[in-house]
Order: C-alpha cells, then structure tokens, then sequence
C-alpha cells in the first residue's frame, strides 16, 4: 500500500506541477487557477508564481519519497514532519478547490483528494 501511495501522490503532484509550467509558459488555462481570477494567459507576474508553485510542489515530492524511503536520504530528518505539513497543504487544497467559485478549476479537488489520501497513508507507515 505504501508503495502505490508514493506513486499516486508523485503522479498527481506531478499532473499540477506540469499545469502550473504551462501556466507560465503562456497557456490561456488561467481560469482553472487562482479562483478563476486571471481567465486566459496569466499576467507576468502570475507566471513566476506559477513557476515558485510548481518548485514547492518539487520540494513536496522529494518529502514524498525521503519520507516513503525511495530517495532524498538527506531530507529524512525533516520528512517526518514534512509528510504531515504536506498534508495538511492538500487538506486545505482540497477543501477551496471543492468551493472555488471557478467551476473548471473544482476539477483540482479529486486530485488534491487522491494526493491527501495518499500523504496520510505514507504519514503513518
């Protein structure tokens, strides 16, 4: 279980850090981000918070799998409590892409579901 837990939770993460790299190379998607609050391209500035997002998703992954054993050795030493700051993170992710007021960006919750599901099973192997 934990070891389809690591891959279901590297999966989606990695699914929204490739959203939030397209988002910043120009793909008109900025309704299913933010609130809906920039509808097509986003702005520059968004677009470098595009990029700052999908590092601390980069970092999340890493947490990910120093916590699960499957690498980044050196970070085992924050990873215990890194998994449930991760988690938290989806929880609430969870919680405001299911009340977004931008109807296709509600489609964010099952993924942060899936991931937050999947952190709370590597939390507590």
């Amino acid at each position: 279980m934990l070891e389809l837990s690591v891959y279901l939770a590297v999966l989606m993460i990695g699914i929204v850090i490739l959203f939030q790299l397209l988002l910043a190379a120009g793909m008109p998607w900025g309704k299913a981000s933010m609130g809906g609050k920039y509808p097509g391209k986003y702005p520059s500035k968004m677009r470098v918070v595009a990029i700052f997002n999908a590092l601390i998703l980069l970092f999340f992954i890493s947490i990910i799998l120093a916590e699960s054993g499957f690498g980044f050795d050196s970070l085992k030493s924050i990873s215990g409590i890194g998994i449930w700051v991760v988690s938290v993170f989806f929880l609430v992710s969870t919680v405001l892409n299911s009340i977004t007021p931008s109807k296709i960006e509600r489609i964010w919750a099952p993924v942060s579901l899936i991931t937050l599901v999947a952190c709370l099973i590597i939390a507590l192997n």
